[in-house]
């Protein structure tokens, strides 16, 4: 069971993914970006592009990250990719195997409601991973500059599950399916920068002065 890193070929259709949802508008960004790209660029983009992942029963891989790209690689008709073995985990009886997972957080087993399910939810395939509006949210924000990159385990999770506290559903709903109001996105950035955001990994804002500092002092 311990850690032998190295990269295997693998079927991107024979990916398991570790958790339940994927932002809709974050794979449609990266789909279009690979639809632009000549190639030899594609290429050089799979051999640099790989995915952790832990090999589990069976010899099927599990990956922990890149999830999003792998679903636009899918839907972009791409069929083979390379993964990064971190662990061989293929010996571990299959009722120990998603505790083994979540112990080194590489299991995240939330909805597209931000609710703790079971790991018998997560989907066998990344075909079946459900649309979480927030999580694109929460990868738009990152992108425009809202927060840091962190790396923090699913810090992009926690920050959606601040904005689906902070703003209504309907907010995130356009008039192009898959992409989220430029509207909403400022208004998530102003949210991400704001001191109620401050105990969130990667938070780039500036806390309010406490009563008796000088506000000059703090912005020096």
């Amino acid at each position: 069971m311990a850690a032998t890193q190295h990269l295997v070929p693998v079927a991107l259709s024979d990916l398991h993914p570790t958790q339940l949802t994927v932002g809709r508008a974050e794979v449609q960004i990266k789909r279009a970006h690979w639809a632009s790209l000549k190639r030899k660029v594609r290429e050089r983009e799979l051999a640099q592009h790989w995915f952790p992942a832990v090999r589990g029963a069976g010899g099927q891989h599990f990956i922990v990250d890149h999830h999003h790209l792998g679903v636009a690689l899918h839907e972009e008709g791409v069929t083979h990719a390379w993964v990064m073995q971190l662990a061989d985990f293929s010996d571990v009886p299959k009722a120990q195997f998603w505790g083994l997972m979540e112990f080194h957080r590489w299991a995240h087993p939330y909805d597209e409601r931000g609710r703790r399910r079971s790991f018998g939810k997560i989907p066998g395939l990344i075909t079946g991973l459900r649309d979480d509006p927030y999580r694109s949210l929460a990868g738009l924000v990152r992108t425009a500059g809202g927060y840091a990159k962190d790396v923090t385990p699913f810090s992009e999770f926690l920050w959606a599950d601040f904005f689906r506290l902070q703003m209504p559903l309907r907010a995130l709903r356009g008039d192009t399916p898959d992409v989220l109001p430029p509207k909403a996105v400022a208004q998530a950035v102003a949210l991400a920068r704001s001191p109620a955001a401050r105990h969130l990994p990667g938070w780039a804002g500036h806390a309010a002065p406490a009563d008796g500092d000088d506000p000059s002092a703090a912005a020096a």
